[in-house]
Order: structure tokens, then sequence, then C-alpha cells
């Protein structure tokens, strides 16, 4: 484990047995940014559900191409973030999710979050490039973006979770954020 920064934030590859921490992260997350876009019964209900088999099944293929890295604040778990290494052709690895517990947000985690992405990107991708989706409503997650130097470049209608086309709420948009290298924003 790598302990950083006066705060002893730590931070470690995730494992198949993080996979109930990091479902509730994501559905707290989920709950708390996703609400208007994402149906308030799938939110309030089957979110946890559907997280915890979306987790189970990732972490438990851990290193197929991909990486979780999580963040503590002592024992207490404060984020993680998601990376798919060598996603799309055209913007390279997706950062699939980057989520911090509310009560650690705005101490610099989700930046060392999003640097140590882009370090994995260097370390086991093939290119150079990472790109995320983000909500369209969601405007504090992409002011976050940008400050880290990312770029909006698209907009595209959001896929339902799990392919469920009632939990979601109308046609909610997201905005593809783009660092087509990551070196220049991140270090090498």
């Amino acid at each position: 484990m790598v302990v950083t920064g006066p705060s002893a934030v730590s931070y470690r590859p995730a494992s198949a047995t993080d996979a109930e921490q990091v479902a509730m992260i994501h559905a707290a997350s989920w709950r708390r940014f996703y609400r208007g876009a994402y149906s308030d019964a799938f939110l309030d209900g089957d979110v946890e559900t559907d997280r915890r088999a979306v987790w189970a099944q990732r972490l438990a293929a851990a290193g197929d191409g991909s990486v979780t890295i999580m963040a503590y604040v002592g024992a207490e778990t404060a984020g993680f973030v998601h990376v798919v290494f060598d996603h799309d052709e055209r913007w390279g690895a997706l950062v699939d999710n980057l989520h911090v517990v509310r009560d650690h947000q705005r101490r610099g985690i989700g930046a060392s979050l999003i640097a140590r992405a882009a370090q994995a990107v260097l370390d086991h991708g093939t290119g150079v490039s990472m790109y995320l989706w983000v909500l369209e409503q969601n405007v504090a997650a992409q002011a976050f973006y940008t400050a880290q130097g990312g770029r909006s470049v698209e907009r595209a209608m959001v896929d339902p979770p799990g392919g469920v086309p009632a939990r979601l709420t109308g046609a909610p948009a997201a905005l593809r954020y783009v660092w087509p290298d990551v070196c220049d924003h991140f270090g090498s």
C-alpha cells in the first residue's frame, strides 16, 4: 500500500473482496448525482443490487484489460477509479467510473485517482489517451474534469443501466471528455 500526503490517503488495486464497498460507493454516487436522469424507482430500489452484480463480475476479472484503484483515508474507503485499457480505437482507455465518497470530496482524492488512472494507462495500455462519459446534468463533475485537463468533445444519449429502458427518466445525455495525451496533463 502506498501512503501519500499529510492526510494519510492510501491507494491500492482493488480485488474481488472489494466488490461490495465499490458497489455501495457507486450506488450512493448515482443516487446523489443521477437523480432526474435515472428513475427514482431504480435509484431508490434496485441500484444496489445492480451495482453489486456489476462490480462482482468486474473485480472477479481483475487484470483482464482493466484496473480498479481504491483510495482510503485511514481504514475508511474514500473512493475508487476503474479504467478499461485500449477500450476505443480513437479515444483510448475508458475511465469507466471515478467516485469519491461525499465526506472525502474536495481533498484532492479525485485528482489523485484520475492521475493514477492516467499512470495506469501509460503502464498497461498501448496508447496515451483516455476518455470518460459524464452526465450532462452533472456540472460539478464537468468542472472537475475540465480542471484536470479534460476537454468535452461529444454529446450522446445515455444507455440505460443494465439495458433496462425503464431505469431512465426521459432521454438524458452524456458528454465525452478526453485527454488525447495523458502526459500533457499528468506527467509521464
